[in-house]
């Protein structure tokens, strides 16, 4: 068997983010997954610009912090291009 797939996420793929919410609630983040965020010194989070369920928040960006998400729906998958590992890295010298 070949090498397996990482899964990792996309830029510019479409998810829904299910986080913590308030006290026993959840909140869905639906959108466009744009990178990721620096929150402090030590925490991160997703960068994810919202769609179309959130009405007038469309459009808007939402850093939802890693260590309050809960699941991850992965809706449409933009192609992202692969890095070609057998080939050998150029070698130059500039002095």
């Amino acid at each position: 068997m070949d090498k397996k797939e990482d899964w990792k996420l996309t830029e510019g793929s479409r998810y829904k983010i299910i986080s913590i919410g308030g006290r026993d609630s959840s909140l869905e983040t639906e959108g466009v997954f744009k990178g990721y965020a620096t929150i402090g010194i030590e925490e991160a989070g997703l960068l994810m610009e919202m769609g179309e369920p959130h009405g007038e928040h469309q459009g808007k960006l939402r850093i939802v912090p890693l260590h309050a998400i809960l699941a991850v729906d992965i809706l449409d998958v933009k192609e992202h291009e692969t890095i070609n590992e057998d080939k050998e890295p150029s070698s130059h010298y500039y002095g």
